[in-house]
């Protein structure tokens, strides 16, 4: 189409570290970073103990005071990551025009440390009272609220709430939303689910890995799978209309092409595994809108739950899309945890940073597939050979979204992003890590 939207700025805040390079360092190392839950102390109550917390965050560096106290950490990353994205996008902190900025983000539980404080000191304390900020800082708008009101985004902005798949669903209302002639979107997301409530509701779910062991716990597609890790953080991105991002001299990291977004329609109960045509459905719808067939994909990002029945449903979507021809599939989901929309959110980053270093990273396992997850896994990092990146993601109780992203289109300008045929002429040589 002729209106094309670029992603022009990236913002991580996540287990693997705060910034784009940060996040790169910790995925080209296939370094683990989940722990020990320190947000509360989860010892004797919770068969879960292990989370991807986001290490050395100093929620005051990002936001003033009067900012802090009314928001929850998950918003609090929001800032951060919001900041970081402007910045390297070259954008200023308050829109010069403020009509030509929006703000999409996607949110799935809230601000959940904010709400159990603020219960607890209602039914737990003499006063049995909540602050004044408790009807707006677990808001699952809130994020959207604080970051359009701070940085002067009046744009037509808005919240996505599809659990896991809501992080690709931003990206893909952010394009929607340029085409329809916003210049400049801030999309994608963040989360924070690690309170004792929250921890609760997950392992209510039964898809949560009681491994005590962080390299062990978190193994999607493999034989020891055990259930997920819970994480925090995600990504935040500068969106942008090509003509204005050329305009301004921008850097261009790759192109949002095409997204699909299904649902299952069918009630989930205990054993739900997700339906593969739905799945399938989504990919497709993507590609199509990209305009790209299945042989073009360099590689598949992957939603990988870790859960044996929901990861052979996704493998047999994914069989079901590239048929006979394997595409390579690559997660780094097990190094930082889960952090549902912020974790397909992260999976964008490491595409598009992908994209920028010319490098595609190893996938962190599986060691040994387990019946019916058979993929072709990326063992050896190796330089992108079509620039098209397919990003998946599903979201409890049906959801589910697939994104194309097309590595910085040959008019992008700027020489420093690589592009996806340098190196060596044949594209195939694979790359250490």
């Amino acid at each position: 189409m002729s209106v094309r939207a670029v992603v022009t700025g990236v913002g991580v805040v996540a287990p693997s570290g705060i910034g784009g390079d940060a996040h790169w360092r910790t995925v080209t190392a296939g370094a683990r970073v989940t722990g020990p839950i320190t947000l509360f102390d989860p010892d004797g109550r919770y068969a879960t103990r292990l989370a991807g917390e986001v290490p050395d965050f100093d929620a005051a560096r990002y936001a003033d005071r009067r900012r802090l106290v009314q928001t929850d950490r998950w918003t609090q990353l929001g800032f951060a990551a919001t900041g970081l994205a402007l910045a390297d996008a070259g954008l200023p902190e308050r829109a010069p025009d403020p009509y030509g900025y929006a703000v999409t983000l996607a949110s799935s539980s809230g601000g959940n440390l904010f709400g159990q404080r603020e219960l607890q000191r209602l039914w737990g304390g003499s006063s049995r009272t909540v602050g004044a900020y408790q009807s707006i800082a677990w808001f699952y708008a809130a994020s959207v609220g604080q970051v359009s009101i701070h940085h002067q985004f009046k744009g037509p902005s808005g919240v996505l709430v599809s659990e896991s798949a809501g992080g690709l669903d931003s990206l893909a209302h952010a394009a929607r939303t340029i085409r329809r002639g916003t210049p400049v979107v801030v999309a994608g997301a963040t989360e924070c689910p690690l309170s004792p409530y929250a921890l609760a509701c997950q392992l209510r779910s039964g898809l949560l890995s009681a491994v005590e062991d962080p390299a062990l716990a978190y193994r999607p597609f493999d034989v020891a799978a055990s259930g997920y890790l819970p994480a925090e953080g995600g990504a935040v991105f500068v969106v942008e209309e090509l003509g204005h991002a050329l305009a301004r001299g921008a850097r261009i990291y790759g192109e949002v092409a095409g997204w699909g977004a299904t649902h299952d329609a069918v009630h989930t109960g205990p054993d739900a595994a997700g339906d593969p045509v739905q799945y399938a459905r989504a990919v497709r719808l993507a590609l199509g809108r990209a305009g790209v067939g299945p042989e073009a994909v360099d590689v598949v990002f992957p939603d990988a739950l870790g859960t044996l029945r929901y990861d052979r449903s996704e493998a047999a979507a994914l069989r079901a899309v590239f048929g006979s021809r394997p595409v390579p599939v690559t997660t780094q989901k097990p190094l930082t945890g889960r952090a549902h929309q912020g974790g397909s959110a992260l999976d964008v980053a490491t595409a598009l940073l992908a994209f920028r270093h010319g490098l595609l990273p190893v996938s962190a396992g599986p060691e040994q597939p387990a019946d019916g997850c058979e993929l072709d896994f990326l063992r050896r990092a190796r330089r992108p050979r079509s620039g098209i990146v397919v990003v998946c993601a599903r979201g409890f109780d049906g959801f589910n979204s697939a994104l194309v992203l097309r590595a910085a289109p040959p008019d992008a300008g700027p020489a420093d992003v690589p592009r996806p045929d340098a190196g060596p002429a044949d594209g195939d040589q694979d790359v250490a890590a």
